[in-house]
C-alpha cells in the first residue's frame, strides 16, 4: 500500500509552517514517484479520502499529477473542481490542460456544469480567466 506513504508525505508537506520551496524542489517529485507505484486499491483510497483533506493537501495532490494514471487523476480533479478556493480551482484547470487528450476530452466537454463554469470564469480578466481560456481553446 503506497497510499499511506503518500498520505504521510503530503500531510507533512501541507502543514502551516512547511516550506513551499522544499515542496517544489523535492516533495512534488517524491509524491509523483509514489503515485506511479499506486495500485488500484491505492487510487480508490485517494479518491475516497481526498474530499476530507485540507485544501492545501488537495492542492499538493493535484499539483503532482503527471498523467501516469490519467482517468483516475481526471476523476479526482473533477471531484475537486467545484471548490470555492480560487487557487485550488486554478491548479485543477491547469492540471487538466496537460491531462486532456483526444481520448478523454469528451468527458470534459460533456460535463455541462463544468463547461458553464469554465466559460463564465474565462470572461474574467485575471489569471483564472487566462487559464480557463487556454483550457477551452485546447478542447
Amino acid at each position: 500500500m503506497k497510499y499511506k506513504e503518500f498520505d504521510k508525505l503530503i500531510t507533512a508537506m501541507s502543514k502551516e509552517n512547511d516550506s513551499d520551496d522544499y515542496w517544489y524542489d523535492v516533495g512534488v517529485n517524491d509524491a509523483a514517484d509514489l503515485l506511479k507505484k499506486f495500485s488500484e486499491d491505492d487510487w480508490e483510497l485517494l479518491e475516497n479520502n481526498i474530499m476530507d483533506k485540507l485544501i492545501k493537501w488537495q492542492k499538493r495532490v493535484v499539483y503532482c499529477f503527471e498523467g501516469e494514471n490519467n482517468a483516475r487523476e481526471i476523476n479526482i480533479i473533477l471531484s475537486l473542481i467545484e471548490t470555492m478556493d480560487k487557487e485550488l480551482f486554478e491548479i485543477c484547470i491547469d492540471s487538466l490542460r496537460f491531462l486532456i487528450n483526444d481520448n478523454n476530452k469528451g468527458y470534459i466537454i460533456n460535463n455541462n456544469e463544468l463547461m458553464k463554469k469554465l466559460r463564465k470564469v474565462s470572461l474574467i480578466d485575471n489569471i483564472s480567466g487566462m487559464i480557463c481560456r487556454d483550457f477551452l481553446n485546447k478542447l
